[in-house]
């Protein structure tokens, strides 16, 4: 049986300080936030999406949004995202200098409406002012599909769904799009399934992917999406995160994890280990929880 052949070189999209905060009880004060994505900046990743210009009553763990993006320290190497609703959150994070606008939108109609109180049809028109408005201020834009692989309240989710939504947002004009399994549910066959019917209308390069690790199945997934040739992977320092909206959806693919598979099969990622570490170690000492993923853990059996 031949070896599959990767991808020599993948980027890793950092969402901790935003997927990951988003959902913890505790709030992260907001120097502890800088002082983390500053962290984050230094340990060799060239995308963080740093926090998220929603309505605070909906998420008030990520209530200082503005303060937070205005004071990091930028290193011009690094995209510096924030995930965007709407044309008054695009606003607020323009003012705050943000490198690049998200946007997302559910292939479940229920998890729409309970994500942002929105069918997928008002959705959809509500992102194509934000992706023109913000092409216009010539940032470049995401966009994210949830609950690709599996819904919460709907359970399975037609590939065509997925299909007609990725036409919708690459029309609008996005850049890169993130497929979510946002409750963790995916397994390899079901990933491949997918992308073989999204890589035949967009390049693999166009395409990042977004695990949860929910039942311990993203790094066998991100294995699987390397075979067919995706190179951008989407991952929560520690494993950080999860879906308010979801029920179900624990922690993300941990990006200390990540990195350790993809170097030592001899993939560039560029991720300073040690850094990375360090940086976990921080925000697990602020949060006054351990983190979730095998590298903190084996780092703290071995000190």
């Amino acid at each position: 049986m031949a070896i599959p052949s990767f991808p020599e070189k993948v980027y890793i999209r950092e969402v901790g300080p935003r997927d990951g905060l988003q959902n913890e009880s505790k709030f992260i004060q907001t120097d502890d936030k800088i002082q983390w994505i500053d962290h984050l900046s230094n340990t060799g990743l060239n995308y963080i999406e740093v926090t998220s210009f929603v309505n605070p009553t909906w998420i008030p763990a990520l209530s200082d949004a503005e303060y937070v993006a205005k004071h990091i320290k930028k290193n011009p190497d690094i995209t510096y995202a924030a995930l965007i609703p709407n044309i008054k959150g695009l606003s607020r994070a323009l003012e705050s200098s943000i490198d690049e606008v998200a946007v997302f939108i559910s292939a479940s109609e229920s998890h729409n409406k309970n994500n942002i109180n929105k069918t997928i049809s008002e959705t959809e028109i509500v992102l194509s002012e934000v992706v023109k408005e913000s092409i216009s201020n010539n940032k470049t834009v995401r966009g994210y599909i949830s609950t690709v692989f599996g819904c919460p309240f709907e359970g399975h989710i037609e590939i065509d769904q997925v299909i007609r939504l990725a036409d919708s947002l690459f029309e609008m004009g996005i850049d890169e799009l993130s497929l979510g399994d946002t409750i963790g549910i995916a397994n390899p066959s079901q990933v491949k399934q997918v992308l073989e019917k999204v890589l035949k209308r967009y390049s693999p390069e166009s395409i990042a992917m977004h695990f949860h690790n929910t039942r311990g199945t993203a790094l066998a997934n991100v294995l699987a999406s390397l075979e067919m040739g995706i190179s951008k992977f989407d991952s929560s320092l520690g494993g950080l995160g999860g879906c308010p909206y979801a029920p179900g959806a624990s922690g993300n693919l941990a990006t200390d994890d990540l990195n350790y598979m993809l170097t030592n099969m001899g993939i560039v990622t560029n991720i300073n280990p040690v850094e990375l570490n360090s940086a976990a170690l921080f925000i697990q000492d602020k949060l006054q929880k351990p983190l979730d993923s095998y590298s903190v853990k084996y780092y703290e059996s071995q000190h």
